[in-house]
């Protein structure tokens, strides 16, 4: 089928930068494994990188005559004009110093002839790779926070388009319409003052600016200029579908909380006088620039997820034991917690996986509620797993604590949470039997039903395996979201080859298969707005940090706390 203009200023762009995230972030795994072989087959391989260079000294030099001329010269130095009479001078060790000067000579041109004879053909050729994925991680790390910005605003634009910003509620009405883009615009002029004012003052004292960080100036004031006239289109164009009239209360909303925080923290930072205030905390991110991209990873995993059959066919063997639909919600929302922790606890996967999810329940017999209760709770009960991105960040942010600490504890505050979980359903709000299959009916089924789950457990084993006999990386929070897309890239392929059926939309039935390129082209269009509402909110979130902590509000809470019980109690 053809391509939208969206897909190809969009989609394929995003794809793009997403892919080479992973290749860059790879490629410095197979250049440490590439150094080690070149290590094992040539020791000291690290002398061997570059040509070696000839020494320029004499190794051949006559130690007579150089002792003879320095005693020449010292003599010479002597018929000046001192006021105190010069040290006498000791021939030997003059001659000492030059002979050990030789033989220093002498060491390194034996050197070079011992490195240039070892620099080989073979070695030249390997040389060759390895300097070429040096050379491909030298460009990643200068590229990853031009890769950033570009994926945020390409991103932002698509969402700011396709009405897709993180809102409290959707735009229905022609005033909510307004009122969001209305705001919407007034944000992005926000950022664009203050990103500018940030840029003028960088240049503002005369110095020569690096041209990376120029060129990062320049990206800011053109991307959130680019959202800007985006947001003005949108504003002028107002969707058919929308009905007439509106509520002023709904309508402010429907207004996107990045913009909500952009401008409260605009009007901070403008009326105290400090213009650049927010492009300053805007630039912040470029600190962290690769775990920004591991969060896009992580929408991206999860919209590959959902074009897998991988989430219905686990589902399926917990039908042959006919439960209620209590403890399906509750069995549902424990298993969700693995797949919400390898997505970064970003909340994906509940889009990811929730239609599925949903139905499952509800054709259980569960009441609407209970089915939308159990589909939220299972984007956020893994978010205090290994390996969830949201307890890393706090881990770099906090440097108190370990990532090691905080999952230990996690894996304590997720037992609680499910077991309150399970307390409120099966005993507080059960409204069904008990009624389970027996085993002998229900557990041939479910052995049966393990069957097509078998090919993808083999994929997500062959590619840790992979990476951890071929690479020496093993799959933890550090590794995950390079690892993760490789993994759901080699499960589409699977299903490509043996055209099994895709899950529909809604989640209720399959599809045919439509291949590969389809899968993650879909995918791919359903990440870019995600990216781009999530990314944004982040920023502009970072932002209203910034100003919260200048107010001096933070200063009138207590340092320290008598219990750990109050401080809990405080922050929750």
């Amino acid at each position: 089928s053809g391509r939208s203009i969206s897909e190809w200023l969009s989609s394929l762009p995003a794809c793009i930068l997403l892919l080479l995230v992973v290749v860059f972030s790879t490629s410095s795994d197979i250049h440490n494994q590439i150094l080690q072989v070149g290590e094992h087959y040539w020791p000291g391989y690290y002398k061997l990188r570059v040509d070696p260079v000839a020494p320029t000294c004499d190794p051949n030099v006559n130690v007579e005559e150089q002792l003879q001329a320095r005693l020449a010269q010292t003599e010479d130095d002597d018929l000046g004009l001192d006021l105190f009479d010069a040290a006498p001078v000791d021939p030997d060790l003059i001659r000492t110093s030059i002979e050990n000067a030789r033989q220093d000579c002498q060491n390194k041109f034996t050197a070079y002839e011992e490195i240039s004879d070892r620099i080989t053909p073979s070695v030249e050729a390997f040389r060759a790779v390895e300097l070429f994925v040096s050379d491909a991680i030298g460009v990643g790390l200068v590229s990853q926070k031009f890769i950033l910005i570009t994926l945020i605003f390409l991103c932002a634009m698509t969402a700011t388009l396709k009405r897709h910003h993180i809102a409290m509620r959707p735009v229905l009405h022609r005033l909510d319409h307004y009122v969001s883009s209305s705001a919407q615009v007034i944000a992005n002029c926000v950022l664009l003052t203050s990103v500018f004012a940030f840029r003028e003052l960088a240049h503002s004292d005369g110095t020569n600016l690096p041209s990376e960080e120029a060129m990062l100036h320049n990206f800011w004031v053109y991307g959130i200029a680019l959202l800007l006239i985006v947001s003005i289109y949108n504003l002028i164009k107002v969707p058919a579908h929308l009905k007439p009239g509106g509520n002023i209360g709904y309508a402010l909303l429907s207004v996107p909380l990045y913009s909500t925080m952009a401008i409260i923290a605009g009007i901070f930072f403008f009326s105290h006088g400090h213009m650049p205030g927010i492009g300053i905390y805007l630039n912040t991110l470029m600190d962290l620039a690769d775990m920004f991209l591991n969060v896009g990873l992580y929408v991206w995993i999860g919209m590959l997820l959902k074009q897998t059959r991988f989430a219905g066919l686990v589902l399926n063997l917990f039908k042959p034991w006919k439960m209620p639909p209590e403890m399906l919600a509750f069995v549902v929302v424990v298993l969700a917690a693995v797949p919400t922790a390898y997505t970064g606890g970003s909340g994906i996967f509940v889009i990811a996986a929730g239609a599925v999810i949903y139905h499952e329940i509800r054709a259980a017999g569960a009441r609407r509620n209970l089915a939308l209760a159990a589909t939220a709770m299972s984007g956020s009960m893994g978010v205090v797993l290994r390996p969830c991105l949201l307890v890393v960040v706090i881990a770099f942010m906090n440097r108190e604590v370990t990532t090691d600490q905080l999952f230990g504890w996690g894996v304590w505050v997720f037992a609680l949470s499910a077991f309150m979980f399970f307390i409120m359903v099966m005993f507080v709000n059960r409204q069904s039997k008990i009624q389970l299959a027996s085993v002998g009916d229900a557990l041939p089924e479910t052995f049966s039903q393990i069957k097509p789950l078998i090919p993808y457990i083999l994929c997500m084993g062959g590619v840790i395996m992979f990476y951890n006999m071929a690479l020496n990386v093993q799959l933890d929070e550090f590794s995950a979201a390079r690892i993760l897309p490789v993994m759901m890239i080699v499960i589409l392929i699977f299903e490509h080859i043996t055209k099994k059926d895709m899950v529909s939309e809604d989640g209720k039935s399959t599809e045919p298969h439509k291949g590969i390129e389809y899968c993650v082209r879909t995918a791919t269009n359903q990440t870019t707005a995600e990216i781009g509402a999530l990314l944004l909110l982040v920023a502009c979130s970072i932002c209203l940090g910034g100003m919260i902590e200048r107010t001096g509000v933070v200063e009138m809470f207590p340092s320290d706390f008598s219990s750990i019980w109050t401080a809990m109690a405080l922050m929750v």
